[in-house]
């Protein structure tokens, strides 16, 4: 199974982003995928909560949604929305960080919540509080598909171990992991991250990325880490796009899974044991 991976530098423009979105979809369509993947926020990159009410949209009323469902129907493939960002009707007026799997039928067959919120000081001057925002999901989820179980994840989640596992003792065999990881923290832990949730759960681990400066309109602009990474459920990294803009391929084979647990069946030896 051949998959494409999107990475972009998306801007806190959604129309603008779905133009992009479309037009590496159609390219990579092109080029032989069968399942397509974007980054995190692939629709709005903000830091203003008063530009993100002005242009986004409840999941209903999401035109990015709906015209990226009529692209996979269009070219016939498995799409993974890394994540949109999406008004709820939460009281407190938080945003959506949701992720979506969508057939080649266009149709929604899973969608995630982001479980873990990136609440860090990186540096002095590089602050992030992204439970102010959104609402953190509470369930995980697995999705069948004919190339695999998927596991949704995303982004600051890969920090968080007991997730992944969970999701391979369910019977996840791809791990996805669309991201708009810190510069910072990308060069440090980011592919050491992955790597390891590869090893752990014996999964493909899939990370769809944004990259560079992001333009805003209003509020302070971002800097991603890129790099959107394909792990090999041994470890091995199979695709690594670096920090330009593009669309990165890889062929999975299905039945590295099962040789790679073969080999260190890890998920079936799990005790039980007395905490500190």
């Amino acid at each position: 199974m051949k998959a494409a991976l999107l990475q972009m530098t998306s801007s806190d423009d959604p129309e603008a982003n779905l133009a992009v979105m479309l037009g590496q979809m159609r390219e990579a369509a092109a080029n032989g995928a069968e399942f397509i993947l974007t980054p995190e926020v692939c629709n709005c990159v903000s830091s203003s909560r008063s530009h993100q009410n002005a242009v986004l949209r409840l999941e209903h009323e999401d035109a990015t949604l709906a015209a990226l469902q009529d692209g996979a129907r269009d070219l016939g493939v498995w799409l993974l929305i890394g994540s949109l960002a999406l008004k709820t009707q939460d009281p407190d007026g938080r945003f959506a960080n949701r992720s979506f799997l969508i057939n080649p039928d266009g149709d929604i067959v899973a969608r995630y919540d982001k479980i873990h919120m990136f609440d860090v000081q990186v540096t002095p001057e590089e602050t992030y509080r992204e439970s102010d925002g959104y609402r953190p999901g509470d369930k995980a989820v697995l999705a069948e598909t004919p190339f695999g179980v998927v596991g949704m994840t995303i982004c600051y989640d890969v920090r968080f171990p007991y997730l992944h596992r969970q999701l391979a003792k369910a019977g996840a065999t791809i791990l996805t992991v669309p991201a708009a990881f810190s510069h910072v923290t990308g060069a440090a832990h980011w592919d050491t991250l992955l790597r390891a949730r590869a090893i752990e759960t014996g999964c493909f681990v899939l990370a769809p990325a944004q990259t560079g400066t992001h333009p805003a309109t209003r509020g302070q602009g971002r800097r991603t880490y890129g790099h959107s990474l394909v792990i090999s459920p041994w470890g091995e990294i199979l695709s690594d796009a670096g920090e330009e803009t593009g669309i990165s391929y890889v062929d999975l084979d299905p039945n590295a899974v099962a040789q790679a647990r073969r080999k260190v069946p890890s998920l079936t030896h799990d005790r039980e044991f007395d905490s500190p």
